[in-house]
């Protein structure tokens, strides 16, 4: 019974993201004395979790095929940045289109490089994690590109994330909808198979006819474009956009994933355990806010969020091994 209840937690890692889940917002609702479960601040952080949340959704792919995706900070940047800068004075819907195109053609340069010249991931993204960031900091100069009321009243501006629907941000309905689409993809198609078989052991899935290069193309192109997305609709909420914006929400991306139930090694995936991951990251941010330390200690307790989220997935990872040999 016991090994039975432990395979099970094991193969659905979400199953302990969402104990962790509700263990976390019953101590952070009464050490605050209720001030955290208030309207206002739930409202605050479904919208930083769901934008988190696309990010990583990409970032889940990636890592799920045994390879790591460290740029999409700096993608993320350069979507808000295309939607803000171009849409404010040329057109909106020029700007969305050029943003998506732009995160896809990142995410195609890294996959490229990865799949084809079988560079190390993480040299690969580091390198254009700095590059485009550096990009955003010299186009910004050290300023905000803000957007006017003019084009906050568009539409698409407002589908984007600068509308809320019944007190929830547009944001959170984008998630959602990505958290489908995607877990159709990697759970009801032969797609998502072909993901998890790279990752599990890619000279295996070559071998049974699987084209590996295409597949880690296709998972960092989908990271790039996601990213990008996430960058628009988080300009779109708070309507202006630097170029620091989403510095280190490339770590948040990796911790959100990998204490969601993705393996760093590859071959597992949990896209709600994702989504479950950026909320506990986004929850524990806004109650440091509310008991008034400084958002910059949040970079230290990310710091050792990822080193503990690393170690429990070797930990996990070993004890599968385990069983399944049972």
């Amino acid at each position: 019974m016991r090994v039975s209840l432990a395979r099970f937690v094991l193969k659905r890692p979400e199953t302990s993201a969402v104990v962790v889940t509700a263990i976390l917002v019953t101590f952070l609702t009464i050490t605050t004395g209720g001030t955290w479960l208030s309207f206002a601040n739930l409202q605050s952080v479904s919208r930083i979790t769901a934008v988190l949340a696309i990010m990583a959704f990409g970032e889940a792919l990636v890592i799920s095929t045994g390879e790591v995706d460290v740029s999409v900070g700096s993608v993320f940047a350069m979507g808000a940045l295309i939607f803000i800068g171009v849409g404010r004075t040329v057109n909106l819907g020029v700007a969305l289109l050029l943003a998506l195109g732009g995160g896809l053609l990142i995410g195609l340069l890294n996959g490229a490089v990865v799949a084809f010249f079988r560079v190390p991931s993480l040299i690969v993204t580091l390198g254009t994690l700095f590059l485009f960031r550096g990009i955003a900091y010299g186009v910004t100069e050290g300023f905000y590109f803000g957007a006017s009321d003019e084009v906050r009243s568009r539409l698409i501006f407002n589908v984007m994330g600068g509308a809320n629907l019944g007190g929830v941000n547009v944001a959170v309905l984008w998630a959602l909808v990505a958290l489908l689409v995607l877990h159709v993809v990697m759970f009801y198609m032969p797609m998502g198979n072909r993901i998890l078989a790279v990752g599990g052991n890619a000279a295996s899935a070559y071998s049974r006819g699987v084209n590996v290069a295409r597949v880690r193309l296709i998972v960092f192109a989908l990271s790039g474009l996601l990213a990008a997305f996430a960058g628009m609709l988080d300009a779109a909420s708070i309507g202006y956009v630097d170029g620091s914006f989403g510095e280190l929400m490339e770590l948040e991306a990796i911790a959100a994933a990998v204490l969601g139930g993705c393996s760093l090694v590859g071959g597992r995936c949990s896209l709600l355990g994702t989504l479950l991951g950026a909320f506990l990251l986004r929850a524990v941010g806004s109650y440091l806010v509310i008991l008034g330390i400084q958002p910059q200690w949040f970079i230290l307790l990310l710091g050792v969020i990822v080193v503990l989220a690393s170690l429990s997935d070797r930990v996990l990872t070993k004890l599968l091994f385990r069983l399944q040999q049972r």
